[in-house]
């Protein structure tokens, strides 16, 4: 079986991505009826599928505390910062913060 840890050392966002939205269509157009182009999908290619879904998930999740210190260092309030991310400001202020402090804890600073 591939795990989500497997996979995810074997692709990057986009190719995990690309292999995701392959697997999903071809998923898709098996279950419409009178479709002899498109083979269902192997459990082992359901079981991809379901992995690939964590894999991308993870992957853009590295990418949002970056992108929030990116749009603070741009002059983005709070509020805009939780519009973005579909949440409240403060939601968005309290992941950022943890996160912030996380990082320094890990690499030892105040």
């Amino acid at each position: 079986m591939t795990t989500p840890d497997e996979l995810e050392q074997q692709h990057t966002l986009s190719t995990a991505t690309t292999r995701y939205d392959e697997l999903r269509m071809r998923d898709a157009l098996a279950s419409v009826a009178g479709d002899d182009h498109a083979a269902p999908l192997s459990r082992d290619e359901t079981l991809e599928l379901l992995a690939l879904s964590e894999v991308v998930s993870r992957k853009a999740g590295y990418g949002r505390q970056p992108m929030v210190r990116s749009a603070r260092g741009a002059g983005a309030s709070w509020t805009q910062i939780g519009a973005a991310l579909g949440t409240s400001k403060q939601a968005a202020w309290e992941s950022h913060h943890r996160w912030a402090e996380d990082e320094a804890g890990k690499t030892g600073g105040a």
